[in-house]
């Protein structure tokens, strides 16, 4: 294995015969974005009026529901059963917020914060499975005229139990193993032939966090060093906390190899958490931040323009010199050549299209972790996962994520770590020619 000497001085380490030449970054100052984006005032609207009252209203619900269906709706327990039961649902109800706020606020309790989210998933695993079997299979008990009400009402408690303890179980496997490899062939019409079959691997929202996972991040990094990727993209959400506090956690992500370039953004959580201090690390572990910025891969005469944009959360931070600008990210690119553009968040792709992208990478949504919360995810973003097109010219494609945020499960969402390889179709017709 060689290793090449990067513009900036960094290594990238792979075989040499591929030869996808990487030219000098080209930094610009952030430079406001013209393009206007499309109207999703609708969907915004809703989402905020739902946000505004949802840190209320939600804890009740989670813990409300489930105490009435398993408990309260005719199954008649002993008397201890039902007060015990109610106790733990009103404790709950109390403890997660409380250990939420001790575990994320201002002295960041890693153990209150695991204890807190835990808490969070299991309930709405639970919230989730009270709600659908109480509504169907209790009619469908009634109309098999199986036993009489206290039976079905008992069946019922038991099935939601059953149900979410073996669902819980299965997340917390899918949520802490190392995800597979998803690939992805992506035909894209301004490609040139030269760059036909250009290696890219995505990951992205690894989320280092309270329970430490460095041990996990290694194996991730082994993974990817399998792919012989030319590049490698990181859109963002490494971890929740510092990068000093989780730097051990982070330190394997400067393992990871391409041929040419190992590039990131920044995600909204690195907002929460001192973003700089995110960029300035990653920069150190070798990879290029791509902030409102671009860099040329050029092999065989063909070129494809990598630009990144900080997430849309950033100018809000009032982080000096931080906001999604992607007019200064593709300043001085030749509007002939195609565009690859690392943006955390899906929605960015309206202004993307709008600036004539022909690829975007995203992750953020997560699939929505633990279904069917992607119902949720989809009021906010374009897309919940896989690829799709916006406009006439722009592809996206949004990784369900690398990791896991909060809670520790993932339930009908897996992770992935993601090998897109770029088609030219141009490549194609000469071949049918």
């Amino acid at each position: 294995m060689e290793r090449h000497r990067r513009p900036d001085g960094g290594l990238s380490a792979g075989p040499s015969p591929r030869r996808l030449r990487v030219t000098e970054t080209r930094e610009t100052r952030p430079v406001e974005d013209p393009g206007p984006e499309p109207d999703r005032s609708s969907h915004r609207g809703l989402l905020h009026r739902v946000m505004r009252y949802l840190p209320l209203v939600a804890p009740v619900l989670l813990w409300a529901v489930p105490c009435v269906v398993l408990l309260h709706t005719g199954q008649q327990w002993p008397l201890a059963v039902t007060l015990a039961g109610t106790a733990l649902c009103v404790l709950g109800l109390v403890g997660m917020p409380a250990a939420m706020v001790r575990g994320h606020g201002r002295r960041q309790s890693d153990g209150a914060a695991i204890l807190g989210t835990t808490l969070l998933g299991g309930i709405w695993v639970l919230f989730t499975w009270s709600v659908l079997l109480g509504a169907l299979l209790r009619p469908a008990l009634a109309v098999a005229d199986i036993g009489d009400g206290q039976d079905r009402a008992r069946i019922v408690t038991w099935a939601v139990l059953a149900v979410s303890a073996v669902l819980l179980a299965y997340g917390l496997v899918e949520a802490r193993r190392v995800p597979r490899v998803r690939r992805v062939e992506v035909p894209l019409p301004r490609l040139g032939p030269g760059l036909d079959g250009t290696r890219v691997v995505l990951i992205t929202d690894t989320h280092y966090g309270p329970l430490d996972r460095a041990r996990w991040s290694a194996r991730v990094c082994e993974k990817v060093n399998t792919l012989e990727a030319d590049l490698v993209c990181h859109t963002g959400d490494i971890a929740d906390g510092t990068a000093e506090r989780r730097r051990a956690q982070a330190a394997p992500l400067g393992t990871v190899e391409a041929t040419r370039a190992r590039v990131y953004v920044t995600g909204n959580h690195e907002y929460y958490s001192e973003a700089q201090g995110w960029v300035d690390l990653m920069d150190e572990l070798g990879w290029e931040p791509l902030r409102n910025r671009h860099l040329l891969l050029e092999r065989g005469g063909d070129t494809l323009v990598v630009a990144g944009v900080d997430d849309v959360t950033a100018e809000a931070s009032g982080l000096d010199g931080h906001g999604a600008h992607l007019a200064g990210a593709l300043r001085d690119t030749d509007p002939d050549h195609p565009v690859l553009l690392l943006a955390h968040q899906p929605t960015f792709v309206h202004r993307a299209a709008a600036g004539g992208v022909d690829l975007q990478l995203s992750g953020h949504t997560h699939g929505g972790q633990i279904w069917p919360f992607h119902y949720l995810v989809r009021l906010d973003q374009p897309a919940v996962a896989g690829l799709s097109r916006h406009g006439a010219r722009t592809l996206l494609y949004t990784s369900r994520g690398t990791g896991f945020w909060g809670p520790p499960f993932r339930i009908f969402a897996p992770s992935e770590i993601t090998l897109l390889v770029l088609r030219s179709t141009r490549t194609a017709e000469a071949a049918r020619d």
